[in-house]
């Protein structure tokens, strides 16, 4: 996986996963919201049916209060005719207190029999003390006994009059023992289902509003954060673009400069000393003489001298032949000899034979540290070290280090290597180049404290370069 999808999974994940955590404490608190929202609404509108029940039974017995207390008052006087037309009365203005279409009084004497009900004159005369719900419960014992009991509710199934089906209702019954009657009344409670129902319906839509908005913050927020990421994606793509162009340019025009310093070194040098040969060659043949070709044997020499310096500065026939440690110490003694800057070379540890890549890589950043110093750190003195032991690659058993040193002018490494493809291309050059191999270039330098460059290729990198590049 890329390192920039990485990056992006990296900023997406946390974004989704807190989203969905959000989601799902939204939905619990709606939840415990509703639930909530139950419990008040029905305590409610239960406390106010209990009140309005009680109204419409204390005014139900108000209004028969009068015909209720005659029978006392006047009992000398009072006849069972008498009575029982107080009663009818009583029942006729009961049965004219209907509110609404639910809403009705209802009259059984204690021993359940129906003496008045409004709303289904088919049950007038029957007695239902053995009645029971669709639940088991005895319906008209319970009304009684709660009667007897000094009045109160209870809750029962019922017929609903409207519709026709059985419906919850609560009912309020009080008992008026001269006359052997309770009297009654009752509310149906599916009224509440339906607001309970209505309640969970908005909270549901309210939840899905909710979940539909924290969905759309998410997509916005992925979208953006994808966006972002390949406007970067392309703006950094355009930088590298460009940054790659510039070096391919700079690399062009080192090579066109390599090829012309071999132009020049072959042109200036060896030519000039072959043609040198060739003309002293023919003077002798032509006089006869062989005092000459001492003088054209020497400058043959000196050619085939510059020939093997030329080859040895494209490719050390020694790092071939002799292994790193030779080619590294004729390395430093070519640079001794040209005058440019004394190198000391030394090498520790346990030499052994190293992969043919690896052995070129360390080779070729010597020569390009070496040079960088010949050109820019003005060093009195240089040490190069070639380090096998396991101490000199920071605790790794088996590595290779090497180390290049001086005592020149320093520079600020984060400066030399800023992003103008044009500057600090050696160094660039050296840190790719151990990369290739797994290995890592360390640069320590300062202006006025000379530099240190140390190349570090570790044991499993040798292991791996020696198992994908065998020796043919």
């Amino acid at each position: 996986m890329r390192l920039r999808l990485k990056i992006l999974l990296l900023a997406l994940l946390p974004l989704v996963a807190s989203l969905l955590l959000i989601a799902v404490a939204v939905r619990q608190q709606e939840r415990e919201l509703l639930a909530r929202e139950h419990e008040a609404v029905q305590r409610a509108y239960m406390d106010a049916r209990r009140d309005e029940l009680r109204h419409y039974v204390e005014l139900a017995v108000s209004t028969l209060q009068p015909l209720y207390e005659r029978s006392p008052a006047l009992a000398a006087r009072t006849t069972d005719a008498d009575v029982e037309r107080d009663k009818r009365e009583a029942l006729r203005l009961l049965s004219s207190l209907d509110y609404g279409e639910d809403g009705y009084f209802f009259v059984y004497d204690l021993q359940g029999r129906v003496l008045m009900h409004s709303r289904q004159p088919e049950l007038l005369g029957r007695d239902l003390w053995g009645l029971r719900d669709p639940l088991g419960r005895p319906t008209i014992q319970q009304l009684v006994e709660q009667a007897r009991a000094g009045g109160g509710y209870v809750e029962y199934l019922w017929r609903k009059p409207s519709s026709g089906e059985m419906a919850p209702k609560l009912g309020y019954v009080v008992a008026m023992e001269r006359w052997n009657w309770m009297l009654g009344t009752g509310l149906y409670l599916d009224g509440i289902r339906a607001t309970l129902e209505q309640l969970d319906r908005e909270a549901q839509a309210n939840i899905a509003r909710t979940m539909w908005g924290i969905a759309a913050i998410a997509v916005f927020g992925v979208a953006l954060i994808s966006a972002s990421a390949l406007a970067l994606n392309l703006s950094e793509h355009r930088q590298s673009e460009a940054r790659l162009r510039a070096l391919a340019h700079e690399v062009v025009r080192s090579q066109e400069d390599e090829r012309a310093h071999l132009s020049r070194e072959l042109h200036d040098g060896v030519s000039q000393t072959l043609v040198s040969t060739k003309l002293l060659i023919e003077s002798a043949q032509q006089a006869g003489s062989t005092a000459l070709l001492p003088r054209a044997l020497e400058r043959l020499n000196a050619s085939l001298s510059e020939v093997r310096g030329l080859s040895h500065r494209l490719r050390p026939a020694l790092l071939d032949t002799l292994g790193l440690p030779a080619a590294l110490a004729h390395l430093a003694r070519e640079f001794d000899e040209a005058g440019s800057v004394p190198v000391a070379m030394s090498v520790s540890g346990s030499p052994r034979e190293l992969p043919e890549l690896l052995n070129t890589v360390l080779f070729r950043v010597a020569q390009e540290a070496l040079t960088n110093v010949a050109k820019h750190a003005g060093a009195a003195r240089v040490e190069m070290a070639l380090e096998f032991a396991p101490e000199a690659a920071r605790g790794d058993a088996g590595a290779v280090l090497l180390r290049v040193l001086d005592d020149g002018a320093g520079f600020d490494p984060a400066d030399a290597e800023r992003a103008d493809p044009s500057q600090g291309i050696g160094l660039r050059n050296m840190r790719e180049r151990m990369a290739s191999v797994g290995g890592v270039l360390d640069l320590q330098s300062s202006p006025g404290h000379g530099t240190q460059v140390e190349a570090v290729v570790p044991a499993s990198a040798i292991s791996r370069l020696a198992r994908d590049n065998p020796v043919p």
